[in-house]
């Protein structure tokens, strides 16, 4: 039984009609609701099922065309449920940030984990290495990127053993940013760490988060040219850790990739040309969702840089869309709208409207009028400027795209997949 199937929801439930006694959450899309017939109460975050469909068809063509591996990073919708559809679409794993995390994805029966982040704490060690005696077959990798953090970890693994090695990755790092080995000879000292370490520790591998890296100029190309330098120092610090034979059995992995710079990522560390089999592992999470402002930006940008991208087919395509009511129309120029931060993205742009539609008038959602635009979110609602001649009443339903998908999960309980027709076809939890 799939982790969600047990679950329970009803009236109380945001998006959820009132009145409704508790009913499974895989019973949802039975209960023959649509979002255009009112059905449902808003604010509503909802996830186009074609769209979803296409986005993993998508990355599977590029991943394939690349000879890269995905273990997209599961902070994005914290959904099992949707960790499982990023398995059948082919991932190689699911990407985390936190134990907690580690531990939902547990539950939800996931066997390949990388948590992108430093292991640290007697809880965080004692529960991962308890899963891994537990069942033989779960596959999980950490980071490691110092000396101190290597021996801590190794001193906790010893109290309570796993049974096997503690499979960890050097990170390496940018200057200013977050974690990860400033320099090569850092790198190397913590790789010869983790070899002092065996058979407690294994150093499978080399990873890294281009995302963080600034050009110096601030400008879009100098950015591109300190990443390339940035996947640079990661392949020789592999190319390092390999002539010290500082690696354990098994290929090495380099792993970098967030949802902006795949494609480079996959460029460099695709061509490293280590003299020992390699898996690179890209850790993209926004794929699945995309949206319509930011990595939709950053998608034009890939195209430019990698153009045979268009031979894959249309690209991806929003999936996450947040509908509300007008409220009220309190000046010609203004309408507001049921819908605020506690629902919605704002963390790197403000949403986007996109569409309306008005019951009894339209037969499906319209695009916005021109001229639209949020220009600020209160707690619950949306301050929405218009052009004066615009006809937009109260009562009337507009759906929001958003910027940052991560961002809008996180305020959702429960989200609610609808085909194109927007009818509910399914339900998924998340566990933030």
């Amino acid at each position: 039984m799939a982790m969600d199937d047990s679950l329970m929801v009803d009236g109380l439930t945001k998006g959820i009609p009132p009145g409704i006694q508790p009913i499974p959450l895989n019973s949802v899309g039975g209960m023959g609701w649509n979002v255009l017939r009112e059905d449902m109460t808003m604010p509503l975050a909802v996830l186009k099922r074609s769209a979803l469909d296409h986005n993993g068809r998508w990355m599977a063509r590029f991943l394939e065309a690349t000879g890269t591996l995905l273990a997209p990073h599961g902070k994005t919708t914290m959904s099992p449920a949707l960790f499982d559809r990023q398995l059948a679409d082919g991932a190689w794993g699911i990407t985390l940030a936190t134990v907690q995390q580690v531990r939902v994805a547990r539950a939800g029966g996931i066997g390949r984990i990388v948590l992108a982040n430093q292991l640290v704490g007697r809880q965080a060690i004692g529960y991962i290495a308890a899963e891994m005696a537990r069942d033989p077959g779960f596959d999980f990798y950490c980071l490691v990127d110092s000396v101190d953090g290597v021996r801590q970890l190794a001193d906790r693994l010893r109290t309570d053993p796993p049974g096997r090695p503690f499979q960890v990755m050097v990170e390496v790092g940018a200057m200013g940013g977050r974690t990860g080995c400033r320099t090569e000879e850092v790198a190397l000292s913590v790789a010869r760490a983790v070899k002092q370490a065996e058979p407690l520790l294994a150093l499978r591998g080399v990873e890294g988060y281009e995302g963080m890296v600034r050009g110096d100029g601030g400008g879009e190309g100098d950015r591109d040219d300190a990443i390339r330098a940035f996947l640079d120092r990661m392949v020789g610090v592999a190319a390092s850790c390999l002539r010290e034979d500082l690696f354990a059995a098994g290929p090495v992995i380099l792993s970098a990739g967030g949802s902006a710079f795949y494609d480079m990522v996959a460029g460099r560390l695709g061509t490293a040309g280590l003299p020992r089999e390699t898996l690179v592992v890209l850790r993209s999470g926004c794929y699945l969702t995309h949206d319509s402002k930011s990595y939709e930006t950053m998608f034009q940008q890939i195209r430019t840089r990698m153009p045979e991208v268009d031979g894959f087919g249309p690209g991806p395509s929003a999936a996450l869309e947040v509908w509300a009511y007008v409220q009220s129309r309190p000046q010609a120029d203004k309408a507001i709208l049921t819908v605020g931060k506690r629902d919605i993205s704002y963390d790197v742009d403000l949403p986007v409207p996109t569409l309306w539609f008005r019951p009894g008038l339209h037969d499906a959602p319209a695009a916005m009028p021109p001229g639209t635009a949020v220009v600020e979110l209160n707690d619950q609602h949306a301050h929405l400027s218009v052009p004066p001649e615009a006809d937009l009443k109260v009562g009337d339903m507009v759906a929001f795209s958003i910027s940052h998908p991560c961002t809008t999960f996180d305020k959702w309980q429960v989200l609610f997949l609808v085909d194109d027709r927007y009818d509910i076809v399914s339900a998924v939890k998340t566990w933030f």
